[in-house]
C-alpha cells in the first residue's frame, strides 16, 4: 500500500483519525471535532487512501468474529487491507478505521498497518488473564473506597492503606487513596484518614518517624567501669531532686559546711569518644521527650550503671565550689568519686528546705538568684506543665508549681556549669561555651502572662562558641553545660574532655569540640 498521504486520505494523527486535507511541506488534516491543524509527514501515518467524505461515518460492522478471524491468522502477519477484507469483506476508511481498533487495542493483534501480527494462542490466554486480573483489582479498589466513604473496612483492606500509612509516617511524599479520595496528599491528611478510619489510634504519634528521630533506645554495648582511683563522698548527705516519675537522676547536690558539692553521672567513664555509644549518642543528640515516654540517647545499660541513687552508692564526677563574698562560684576540685544519693521529688524536698540537711542549700540558692537578678538575668514567670499519655491513651496535663525547691538545683546547676568555665579559662581547656546577646526590650509590654510571653519572642537564640562571651539570659559572665550527660550529647562531650585533662592527656582542640557538637545538632 503506498503509505504517502494524499488529500482526503484516512490517517492516524495519534490515536484519533484524521482527513488529509492538503499536501505540502507541513501537511494540514482534519480532526473528529472540525478542527484543523497542519503537522509533518511523520506525525501522522496512512490507514486508507481514500477518499473520506466524513469522519463521522467511519462505522461498520464486521462479517465475521473477531476472535475465529484471530484463530485463524495466529502465528502470522498481514497488512490492515488484509485484516480488513478478513474482519468485514471489504477494505474502505471505514473497515480500516474499525480493523484499527483492534489492532489498537492490543489484545488479538498489533502493529503497523503495513505489518499486522496476529498473536499466538499463548499470548492472547496470558493476556486475558492480564486484563481479568486487572479488572478486577480495579473493581475490588472501587469497592474499597466506597467502604473508605461509609467508614467501614473490611479483612485486607489494610493493604490499600500502606501508602497512606507510608505519608503519615514521612517516609512518601504521594499517597494514592488520598488522591483518589480528592483529598490533599499531606501528613497530616494522611494521619487524619488513618485516624477516622479507625487503623490507626490516637496513641500512635507519628511525628518521631516523621522527622526521622529514633523511637528505640539504643543497643550498643555498655563496659563496666574501669578500676581506678575513686574519691570516697559517701558520708556526705547527697540529693538527687527531680520531677515524680523520673528514672534517669543524673545530678545530685550536697553541702559539708563549706562547699556545694555537685555530683555528675560520670558518663564519660563509660561512654568513651568515638565507642559505638558515643557515636550513637552523637547521632541522636540528646534525649527525646514524648508524650508517651522517652527515648533515651544512651543505652538503658548506662542509666542502670550510672545514674545517681539507683544503687547504694553510685559512681560520680564530683565537683566542689567555693563561693567568694560576692557569691562568684569557684571550682576547687574534680574528681571521680562514690556517692551515696538519696532520690526524691521536688515537692518532697520542698517539704525539707527548713530542714539542717537542705537550708544552707537553700539559702546559697537564692542568693545566687538574687545575685544573677543583680545581674540583669532574665525572669519569665510562665507557667509550666508536663504533658503525659497514659497507657490508657489519656492525655494528662499536669501543672509544676513554682516550688522553691527548683530554684535550689537550677541555681546549683547555674554556678556549676558558671564555675567550670572559669576552670577552663584558668586551664586554657577547650569547652563549649553557651552564650546569649541580651534581648531588645525596648518598648512597652502588656501586663501578665501576655507581658511575659511577648518578652519571651524578644528573646535572642542562645548558641554555644568557642569563645566566652555573658550568658544574658541567665545573667553570667561565661557559662557551660555538663549537669546532665545522660541527656545531652554536648553535656557528654564536656565530661569526655574534663576526663582527658584529670587523666593529663591532650585535650581535644576546639574544632574537635565544635565537630562533635556540630554532628549532634
Amino acid at each position: 500500500m503506498d503509505t504517502s498521504p494524499h488529500e482526503h486520505a484516512l490517517v492516524l494523527y495519534k490515536t484519533q483519525p484524521a482527513k488529509v486535507v492538503k499536501t505540502g511541506a507541513k501537511i494540514e488534516i482534519a480532526l473528529p471535532a472540525g478542527r484543523h491543524i497542519r503537522v509533518r509527514a511523520k506525525d501522522i501515518t496512512l490507514l486508507h487512501p481514500g477518499p473520506v467524505k466524513s469522519l463521522s461515518e467511519l462505522n461498520a460492522e464486521p462479517s465475521a468474529d473477531v476472535e475465529s478471524v484471530w484463530a485463524l491468522l495466529a502465528g502470522t502477519t498481514l497488512s490492515l487491507a488484509e485484516l480488513s477484507d478478513w474482519l468485514y469483506d471489504e477494505f474502505s476508511p471505514a473497515t480500516a478505521w474499525q480493523a484499527w481498533q483492534y489492532v489498537a487495542d492490543g489484545l488479538y493483534f498489533s502493529g503497523s498497518p503495513a505489518q499486522i501480527t496476529a498473536h499466538t494462542e499463548a499470548y492472547v490466554t496470558a493476556e486475558k488473564a492480564a486484563r481479568a486480573a486487572k479488572a478486577a483489582e480495579k473493581s475490588a479498589w472501587q469497592a474499597f473506597l466506597a467502604r473508605v466513604q461509609r467508614g467501614q473496612l473490611e479483612a485486607g483492606d489494610a493493604d490499600y492503606l500502606k501508602d497512606a500509612e507510608a505519608l503519615a509516617l514521612g517516609n512518601a511524599t504521594a499517597s494514592r487513596v488520598l488522591r483518589a479520595l480528592k483529598r490533599p496528599e499531606t501528613p497530616e491528611s494522611a494521619h487524619k484518614l488513618l485516624l477516622d478510619l479507625n487503623v490507626w489510634t490516637p496513641k500512635i504519634n507519628p511525628y518521631p518517624a516523621r522527622f526521622g528521630l529514633p523511637t528505640t533506645p539504643p543497643t550498643d554495648p555498655i563496659p563496666d567501669l574501669p578500676d581506678e582511683y575513686r574519691r570516697d563522698l559517701t558520708a556526705l548527705a547527697a540529693f538527687a531532686i527531680d520531677d515524680a516519675g523520673s528514672n534517669d537522676p543524673d545530678d545530685a547536690i550536697s553541702w559539708d559546711g563549706e562547699q556545694l558539692w555537685v555530683h555528675i553521672a560520670d558518663a564519660a567513664a563509660l561512654i568513651s569518644e568515638d565507642s559505638a555509644a558515643d557515636l550513637t549518642a552523637r547521632a541522636r543528640g540528646a534525649n527525646l521527650y514524648l508524650p508517651d515516654g522517652t527515648v533515651p540517647m544512651l543505652p538503658p545499660a548506662a542509666t542502670e550503671k550510672l545514674a545517681l541513687g539507683l544503687s547504694e552508692v553510685s559512681p560520680a564526677l564530683s565537683f566542689a565550689l567555693t563561693l567568694a563574698a560576692d557569691g562568684t562560684p569557684t571550682c576547687t576540685d574534680i574528681t571521680p568519686s562514690w556517692v551515696r544519693v538519696t532520690r526524691m521529688s521536688y515537692t518532697e524536698a520542698n517539704a525539707q528546705l527548713d530542714t539542717p540537711a537542705f537550708s544552707a542549700l537553700h539559702r546559697l540558692a537564692e542568693n545566687a538568684r538574687r545575685r544573677r537578678i543583680a545581674n540583669d538575668a532574665i525572669e519569665l514567670d510562665l507557667p509550666e506543665v508536663k504533658v503525659r499519655v497514659g497507657d490508657d491513651g489519656a492525655v494528662r496535663i499536669t501543672p509544676l508549681p513554682p516550688l522553691k525547691s527548683r530554684t535550689v538545683v537550677r541555681e546549683a546547676m547555674l554556678l556549676c556549669g558558671e564555675a567550670l568555665a572559669a576552670f577552663a579559662l584558668e586551664n586554657d581547656l577547650p569547652l563549649p561555651f553557651s552564650v546569649q546577646p541580651p534581648p531588645d526590650f525596648s518598648g512597652d509590654f502588656p501586663p501578665g502572662l501576655a507581658g511575659m510571653f511577648a518578652r519571651r519572642k524578644k528573646m535572642t537564640p542562645g548558641a554555644v562558641t568557642r569563645t566566652p562571651e555573658p550568658h544574658a539570659g541567665l545573667g553570667l559572665p561565661h557559662y557551660t553545660q555538663a549537669t546532665s550527660p545522660l541527656r545531652r550529647y554536648g553535656d557528654l562531650v564536656a565530661h569526655q574532655q574534663l576526663r582527658r585533662f584529670l587523666r593529663g592527656d591532650t585535650p581535644f582542640s576546639v574544632d574537635d569540640l565544635l565537630t562533635k557538637l556540630a554532628a549532634a545538632r
